[in-house]
């Protein structure tokens, strides 16, 4: 039976979640290479990356994508805010390599063979903010949220986009999807697609096949995306599974916090906010000042986010002076059963 306190979406039984922990992320782009090998190679999705992994600050993918609208206006859900559909020229068109130039001449790099590109998926990697000796970037993962409140759903005249009431996890249902993008222009993290071959729209599924145990030996396994991260940054779960990492990390210690709460939507992929050391002086000496400033980690994760670096600085500290922590002991785990509590409970 689910649990009314936590937040669940009308219908729905129990709410597959994710964490990642943003100080784990190496920006390897493992993920991605998986999701994409697994999802989207084929026609019409070539500019398609349902997982990707961007550098903040940045503009992310598509890009200035937090400007093109969506979400809701209020707390109470009465209206929906429209949105824009990005252009090719946002997400960034798929280049063509001169892979025959480039296997055939050693001494012919790998390159897009259009030389005038100005912007592609990532073409900000790396860049950041902030001035030397006090620069900074971290990257951000991001899938679809499976959204407690999804936009996209509510968006769709056909009714084509729905949500699992099993898990929570929001699909496109291709038989009554007739391409209309209103799913496209409401989602506010821009993660539902549109493919001109086939005229339909497709996003992230949470590997679903995967948590239901499809596959040759029926075992239940987490999404691609988690499975194959090299850092084991991805947490996965159920958010009502009062014993699992989801909920004690979102609800019972508040260190993980949704992407842009302020979209209204109820977002189910969390984050732990980063950290980095703190800044230093001309003279190369520590200073007191953090070198992420925290307004901008407000801009992303909001109010609450505050309270998260306290509390995990607090518990680090805990840590080096030989405490106990199942905060740090959560996020250090390499029990898969943690990682990845996938098996059906009873809540």
């Amino acid at each position: 039976m689910s649990q009314p306190d936590l937040g669940l979406a009308e219908g729905v039984d129990h709410q597959v979640a994710m964490v990642m922990d943003l100080n784990k992320c190496i920006g390897c782009q493992t993920c991605t290479v998986g999701c994409k090998t697994t999802w989207t190679e084929g026609d019409g999705r070539d500019y398609m990356y349902w997982n990707n992994v961007e550098t903040r600050p940045g503009d992310g993918y598509p890009r200035d994508w937090e400007s093109a609208g969506g979400g809701w206006t209020s707390e109470e859900r009465s209206k929906r805010q429209h949105g824009q559909i990005p252009s090719m020229a946002e997400y960034g068109e798929p280049w063509k390599f001169n892979y025959e130039e480039a296997l055939k001449n050693d001494d012919g790099p790998l390159r897009p063979e259009d030389r005038t590109a100005e912007w592609g998926p990532n073409w900000d990697e790396d860049q950041g903010a902030g001035k030397h000796p006090n620069s900074y970037y971290f990257y951000l993962p991001r899938i679809c949220n499976h959204c407690t409140h999804p936009t996209c759903v509510e968006a769709c005249p056909r009714k084509a986009l729905y949500k699992r009431e099993e898990d929570g996890v929001v699909l496109v249902d291709q038989d009554r999807c007739r391409g209309y993008r209103y799913c496209v222009e409401g989602c506010p993290y821009k993660k539902v697609y549109y493919n001109a071959v086939s005229g339909t729209s497709e996003k992230c599924i949470f590997c679903y096949p995967r948590i239901e145990g499809e596959g040759p030996d029926e075992a239940v396994r987490a999404p691609v995306c988690a499975e194959e991260c090299t850092t084991q940054l991805r947490l996965v779960g159920y958010l009502d599974d009062r014993d699992g990492p989801i909920y004690k990390l979102v609800e019972q210690y508040e260190v993980a916090l949704p992407l842009h709460p302020e979209y209204e939507t109820a977002p189910n992929v969390y984050y732990v906010p980063p950290f980095a050391p703190p800044q230093i002086d001309p003279e190369g000496e520590t200073t007191d000042f953090e070198r992420i400033p925290r307004p901008y980690l407000e801009d992303l994760f909001g109010e609450q986010v505050h309270d998260a670096l306290d509390t995990l600085e607090r518990e680090r500290e805990k840590v080096k002076r030989g405490g106990d922590s199942e905060i740090m002991d959560i996020l250090t785990s390499k029990n898969p059963a943690q990682q990845y509590r996938l098996e059906v409970f009873e809540g």
